[in-house]
């Protein structure tokens, strides 16, 4: 990916979304994802994985990736936030149902893959409980002092697991294709993209470090329905595209 640098960002104009560049961090990957379905452009900016940046942290008020700055509106970094900038921006493909009661769904779903002590989030969780928990480090971000959540972060990861085989067979077994309704939503890009952290895309399809592979493949036994992989590689190949590029 051509990225261009902080510094740079800062003085231009439009939508620049900060990465973490050479890695296909999950939240970084389904922000590239929602942008893409809607044809959204944007510039790329380089933030480096593991570097507490102060001009970074000047420009979005945080110092991780992604963050969506959009002329001189607030930043953005939340997974909910930059998905409702992109729904603002180009309304059309709608990635979020019109329908409320379907749009909680979607909205609920995205959550337990992104929000917090969701898929991405336990996944952190299991990958970095030994690791040393010191001031504006991931396992800080992700609370790994609070034990009983590390703990329990296998068993969080599975029930959402299941809880996502459980939603595609219901809408399989009435004709539909997605998590939720009848098109293409942001729930199927995020699990397309986090699915990452438990059954990684081939390498050349996702050339991330070989580091990276084996942590994100170290749950040997995981509990993955085949079809949620099927989806993935649907959705993929439909929209996303592949290699990724990162």
């Amino acid at each position: 990916m051509d990225y261009i640098e902080i510094d740079d960002a800062i003085g231009r104009d439009g939508l620049r979304l900060v990465l973490t560049a050479g890695v296909p961090g999950p939240w970084s990957e389904s922000a590239k994802g929602i942008l893409k379905v809607k044809k959204i452009p944007y510039l790329p900016v380089r933030q480096n994985a593991g570097q507490h940046d102060e001009t970074l942290l000047a420009w979005t008020r945080q110092t991780s990736a992604p963050a969506a700055m959009y002329r001189e509106e607030r930043p953005r970094s939340g997974w909910a936030e930059i998905l409702f900038l992109a729904e603002r921006l180009e309304p059309q493909p709608a990635l979020l149902p019109a329908d409320p009661r379907e749009r909680a769904l979607a909205l609920g779903l995205a959550h337990e893959i992104c929000g917090e002590h969701g898929f991405g989030w336990t996944r952190r969780l299991a990958l970095m409980k030994d690791a040393p928990i010191d001031s504006n480090t991931m396992p800080w971000k992700f609370g790994c002092e609070d034990r009983a959540s590390v703990a329990a972060a296998e068993a969080r990861a599975t029930e959402i697991l299941d809880l996502l085989a459980a939603q595609l067979r219901r809408q399989r077994e009435a004709g539909r294709r997605f998590f939720v309704g009848e098109s293409l939503s942001a729930v199927d890009i995020y699990w397309a993209c986090f699915s990452n952290l438990v059954v990684p895309l081939p390498h050349e399809q996702s050339p991330m470090p070989d580091m990276i592979r084996a942590a994100y493949g170290s749950w040997k036994d995981a509990p993955v329905d085949a079809s949620l992989i099927e989806h993935r590689d649907e959705v993929f190949e439909e929209y996303l595209g592949l290699p990724q590029d990162f």
